[in-house]
């Protein structure tokens, strides 16, 4: 785009370079001729160092056609999504280089969440990998009331990886690892097995499968295509240096998420983009003992950390629900305004909070310790359902007691007999008024009326017309 720096000119991959291995040997004019030495020079951005490192067969079709005239039509999209890329590319395709793996899966989050960390789908998967939460513990990716490891840079990358790779020691393929990861290892096993039976091929293009799996592929390919030639699509790739963008760094105290962007002299914004597990205000350091920050952010903050003297670093902790409570009376406990307790902590209405629930309350000027380690790891928020009650009163039958009126209505003991200020085994007189405070059942819904749309008029006699409701 006009005014920004970018890439459109690319060359054609050159052939893989022979490295040594094992005891050296001489060899002719015509071998060395037909090698090609290896660069000392690095490529001069990641554009370039992923397009040498693609290593899958490509994929042809009407299919791939139609995905690269998609994004081609669409500039400001790709321009987007290749600008948020460029703070997790250069890690990703580092870690893709270490595997020995195909520098295409770098591409894959553009197809999963348009390099989106906070991402959610409608299935709940999340994360620029689009981890579900059962597959996200799996490869241990932690979920818990102050962490998403789905949604960090690092760990949902590494998980990610890892599970390509077993995906393609499994198949043996990477179209068909690739169709695992959208669709399930287990739908792809049945489907080559269907394939098989029937005298069928097992390919990619082969199997039978959801039209989204179907376009995983090609979706992908047509994202390569335009990598590896931008000038044939018209497209313009952003600059992304062939450098780290960001670095590691280590926090020694829980911190709020506003102060450690203030100190690292980062937009909150950029600092949520390469921190986006702490999806709460504060980062705990038991469980988040490490931060990701640009690289030349990094000393610019462990410099004002360490000189930062206006207080605690972090003005949240945790607190467990001792009981089971309303939302009021955890408010009150904890000293907050019901509306704050359940903004901070993503309470839904009408919502008990269970014993034993981790929530994220006010930090007091006298709070020395930070959150441990075992509540970082572990800390879990659950909810009952607000049961709304109604004064009533019931007529004792003959023998009536405490225990037995408590067990017809599913109520407990105690309370029959703390609302009728009696003992637990107390017994009524016959017809005795007996205080119950029963939950309100929701009305049961009248049967409306039927529409016009949904109403047909039968003639039985001449001035006569019966309306009946038409079936279903």
């Amino acid at each position: 785009m006009p005014g920004d720096p970018v890439l459109t000119t690319s060359s054609a991959p050159a052939a893989p370079p022979v490295y040594p291995n094992g005891p050296l040997s001489p060899i002719n004019r015509a071998q060395a001729a037909s090698s090609t030495v290896v660069q000392l020079q690095p490529p001069p951005d990641l554009w370039a160092r992923i397009r040498s490192g693609f290593a899958m067969p490509d994929l042809q079709g009407e299919l791939v056609t139609d995905r690269e005239q998609w994004y081609a039509s669409r500039p400001d999209y790709m321009q987007r999504m290749t600008e948020r890329s460029s703070k997790y590319l250069f890690h990703i395709v580092e870690e893709l280089e270490r595997r020995n793996m195909p520098t295409e899966l770098a591409l894959l989050p553009y197809i999963e969440s348009a390099f989106n960390p906070q991402a959610v789908s409608s299935a709940k998967a999340a994360g620029m990998w689009q981890f579900m939460p059962a597959t996200g513990k799996y490869f241990d990716l932690k979920q818990n009331a102050f962490r998403d490891d789905r949604r960090d840079v690092l760990a949902s990358t590494r998980a990610a990886l890892d599970y390509l790779q077993k995906l393609h020691r499994m198949f043996g393929d990477w179209h068909l690892a690739l169709a695992a990861y959208n669709w399930g290892e287990g739908s792809v096993g049945r489907a080559i097995a269907r394939n098989k039976k029937d005298g069928l091929g097992t390919g990619y293009q082969d199997l039978r499968m959801p039209d989204e799996t179907r376009l995983y592929v090609p979706k992908l390919q047509a994202v390569k295509n335009i990598v590896a030639n931008p000038q044939a699509f018209r497209a313009e790739l952003p600059l992304i240096e062939n450098h780290p963008y960001f670095q590691q760094v280590l926090i020694s105290r829980d911190i709020d998420v506003a102060l450690a962007a203030k100190l690292a002299d980062v937009a909150l914004a950029d600092f949520k983009a390469l921190n986006p597990s702490a999806h709460r205000p504060v980062i705990i350091a038991s469980g988040t003992p490490l931060i990701l920050l640009p690289w030349d952010n990094a000393k610019i903050f462990q410099r004002n950390f360490e000189a930062y003297t206006q207080g605690q670093y972090a003005s949240w902790t945790a607190w467990t629900a001792p009981a089971t409570l309303s939302v009021g009376d955890a408010a009150r406990r904890v000293g907050m305004s019901e509306a704050d307790l359940r903004g901070v902590n993503n309470i839904p209405p009408r919502m008990l909070i269970k014993a034993g629930s981790t929530l994220l309350v006010p930090r007091t000027a006298t709070t020395d310790s930070d959150v441990t380690s075992h509540v970082a790891d572990t800390a879990q928020v659950a909810f009952a359902p607000e049961i709304v009650t109604r004064k009533t009163s019931v007529k004792a039958r003959k023998g009536e007691t405490v225990t037995t009126i408590a067990r017809r209505y599913g109520l407990s003991a105690a309370n029959v007999a703390e609302w009728n200020d009696v003992s637990a085994n107390a017994a009524f007189k016959l017809g005795h008024q007996v205080v119950l405070f029963l939950p309100v059942k929701a009305s049961s819904t009248r049967r409306a009326a039927p529409s016009r749309s949904n109403i047909k008029a039968i003639k039985r006699s001449p001035g006569k017309t019966v309306i009946k409701s038409k079936k279903r």
